[in-house]
């Protein structure tokens, strides 16, 4: 493995950190300078001062739920207001799984124009919602997937000319059990694999048969995997597409690409 410049060398301008995962002051020991910290549920929601002094070193934003309480621009905005002033934004409807039955019921479309209005340049997330985030403006933010260079195409052919980033789990190694183990659960819940994958079959480096065949594609469908040279064609292949930004997603933690 590649050690110092294997981000860079991989062509990642910008890497999304879960914190409840990784402790995110070590963000800035990697080899970008931009960072999405992505939301886990109010419990891990790093403190203003952690982004602040992560925003010192580099381009900081936070994925903020619009649905969200504490995140509601039309409602309880707490956490929004909170976040320094130097951290941007990633607006998102925000997924199922963080939020309660109240806050799923909401109308996405207001609260992401309000946000977006009170916002300075914000990324808006494209998943399940693309018709809108696209009327919403700002960044798309959207998930790496089969289509996405050619939805990317069909975008800028269309003349939209606004700026484009794509969010990727990021694998960066050959060795097949690894890139299970990181990745395979991820992609076992898009659609089109569950579809495929046969009932109950594991979805880690324990699959065999089919459903290791289905997984060994579907993590390269909709992750960045392989050695930096290699994620780095993928990349290149992204912007030619359209894409502005790549924002890696390090499915094995931090240590491997420090």
């Amino acid at each position: 493995m590649l050690q110092g410049a294997t981000l860079e060398r991989a062509g990642i301008d910008a890497v999304a950190i879960k914190p409840a995962e990784v402790d995110v002051g070590r963000a800035a020991d990697l080899d970008v300078d931009a960072f999405a910290v992505d939301y886990e549920g109010r419990e891990h929601l790093p403190s203003p001062e952690t982004l602040a002094a992560l925003a010192d070193e580099a381009d900081v934003r936070v994925t903020t739920p619009v649905r969200a309480d504490g995140f509601d621009p039309l409602g309880a905005d707490d956490l929004a207001t909170a976040l320094p002033e130097e951290v941007g934004r990633v607006l998102v409807a925000g997924h199922p799984a963080y939020l309660t039955d109240t806050e799923r019921e909401r109308a996405v479309a207001p609260r992401l124009r309000a946000a977006a209005a009170r916002s300075r340049d914000p990324w808006v997330g494209t998943e399940g919602i693309e018709r809108i985030a696209l009327a919403v403006g700002g960044t798309q933010f959207e998930l790496l997937g089969p289509g996405t260079a050619r939805r990317l195409r069909a975008l800028r052919q269309a003349g939209f000319e606004g700026e484009v980033a794509v969010y990727a789990p990021t694998v960066l190694t050959d060795e097949e059990d690894a890139v299970l183990d990181a990745l395979g659960a991820y992609a076992a819940r898009r659609g089109p694999v569950a579809a495929a994958l046969p009932d109950g079959a594991p979805t880690d480096a324990s699959a065999d048969g089919r459903a290791r065949e289905v997984l060994s594609q579907a993590v390269r469908d909709y992750g960045l995997v392989g050695d930096a040279d290699r994620v780095a064609d993928r990349v290149a292949e992204l912007r030619d597409a359209g894409a502005d930004h790549v924002v890696g997603y390090p499915a094995r933690g931090l240590d491997p690409v420090l």
